[in-house]
């Protein structure tokens, strides 16, 4: 199952002769950099947090004593997030330096081949479609297929377990120390347990179904895979408000009330397809407030935490939504997807200028040819500046979309309710008020609130003076 590193010269068909090419070096190195920006932003971000009073515009809006907490609640995460930054990118250096990754690779291969053998001691001839062939083992337990999924299920297994103890932490040391957490262990266990599940429910298909395109596909493997993974975004999206997040959460329509009337009337006015209003129990879990909406076509339903509704007033909860409608209103969402199609159609592109290299396998101490699902996750890791690119221009436009749906709930009446919600739901999450400017537009898909405050206060005062 197994093979050698081999290093190779240009490979026929290649679209560039990449022999020489270092990509795991490269990629270390980049890894390398990343963490060095990251920190630089970091450390800009740590300053702005140490300052000791709050920003002018909202000086007179908070206590000292809020500032303070809110100042320690977000120093407590900067130091969580920098120790990890650390720890990951110790943990990518030792992977990719000592060959962890072919090894497991192999192993899952060894795994394999030692229940092949084991396949006819456990399960006589004639059990389990062994079709009166002596017990053999099926044909499809030592494919690459199933090498691929069992690869992933091992790197999966490992990755959670390595960060398990910097969940638990964040959880129950800084969440709870800043009165956000309401989970019991109990609750984490359980809700751990179920992503594990639909790990070992959902992967093999998926993984199986890229790495059979990936086998079997010609000169239009690009749109095979892009098909493929539109489908199964599609799919998902679909299946996971009815099947996966129930899991998690209750989800119960809200009641009749003055509430339910005043958002079924902002729906109705803006002919929004509202087929179904919930509250989900998100007070289970944390203390943290949202609210979203989901569905395709005519066919919308829209989610309140409980703890928006017990933070905020109806008319504040309502404002919120209308900044959400504005995404609906303006088509944020379809166009987000459209891009985010039309990227992943052209990473696929990409990576059939080196499906066929030796030297990329080989850099990283994996057999060639690769395997089929492996070559994909080696041209993940060196198209790494390319995500990185694509992750900041993501936040840039993100950011222009919450400004555009912030206007639209000024433009429909609600610019002071969604002003006091953003300074509510500010208070009771305890965010940053002071940002660094490089930190947030680097790593901030939505404004700073003295930004998006600054903004709604403009577009107020045009719309009174154009009323005048």
């Amino acid at each position: 199952m197994g093979g050698a590193t081999v290093h190779a010269g240009p490979t026929p068909g290649l679209a560039f002769d990449d022999s020489g090419v270092p990509y795991l070096q490269l990629f270390l190195g980049f890894t390398v950099f990343v963490y060095l920006l990251h920190t630089y932003l970091d450390v800009r971000q740590l300053r702005a947090l140490r300052r000791p009073e709050p920003p002018a515009a909202l000086a007179s809006l908070f206590s000292k004593e809020l500032y303070d907490k809110t100042q320690a609640y977000s120093l407590d995460k900067w130091w969580f997030a920098t120790w990890h930054g650390l720890y990951s990118t110790a943990e990518t250096l030792a992977v990719f330096t000592t060959g962890a990754l072919p090894a497991a690779w192999r192993l899952a291969g060894d795994l394999l081949a030692a229940a092949a053998a084991a396949w006819p001691s456990v399960w006589p001839a004639g059990l389990l479609g062994s079709g009166g062939r002596g017990g053999a083992a099926p044909a499809w337990l030592t494919c690459e297929v199933a090498q691929t999924v069992v690869f992933l299920l091992g790197l999966y297994c490992a990755n959670l377990l390595l960060e398990l103890p910097w969940g638990l932490y964040s959880t129950f040391v800084i969440e709870q120390r800043h009165g956000f957490n309401k989970q019991t262990l109990g609750l984490y266990v359980s809700d751990m347990l179920k992503q594990v599940m639909l790990v070992l429910i959902l992967l093999p298909p998926i993984a199986g179904g890229i790495t059979h395109i990936l086998l079997v596909a010609g000169p239009l493997l690009p749109l095979y895979l892009w098909g493929f993974m539109f489908g199964l975004s599609l799919f998902l999206m679909t299946i996971y408000p009815v099947l996966i997040a129930p899991l998690f959460n209750k989800y119960e329509p809200l009641p009749e009330g003055s509430l339910r009337t005043k958002i079924e009337a902002l729906a109705g006015g803006l002919a929004f397809p509202l087929r179904k209003l919930y509250r989900v129990d998100g007070s289970r879990r944390s203390a943290h407030s949202n609210a979203y909406m989901y569905g395709f076509f005519n066919n919308k339903r829209i989610v309140l935490y409980d703890t928006l509704i017990a933070q905020c007033s109806e008319e504040q909860v309502v404002a919120v939504l209308a900044h959400e409608l504005g995404h609906w209103k303006l088509r944020h969402t379809p166009l987000l997807f459209g891009v985010n199609q039309v990227v992943l159609l052209s990473q696929f592109c990409l990576f059939t200028l080196v499906r066929n290299s030796s030297a990329l396998p080989a850099s990283f101490g994996f057999p060639t040819p690769p395997p089929a699902f492996v070559a994909l996750i080696l041209f993940q890791f060196i198209v790494s500046p390319l995500d990185e690119v694509i992750h900041y221009l993501s936040n840039v436009v993100s950011r222009t979309f919450e400004f555009q749906a912030d206007a639209f709930a000024v433009k429909t009446g609600h610019g002071a309710d969604l002003r006091a919600a953003l300074l509510r739901m500010e208070e009771e999450n305890k965010g940053a008020m002071h940002v660094d400017a490089w930190y947030s537009a680097y790593h901030y898909s939505h404004p700073p609130l003295v930004d998006r405050l600054a903004a709604i206060d403009a577009r107020g005062a045009a719309a009174a003076k154009k009323g005048q």
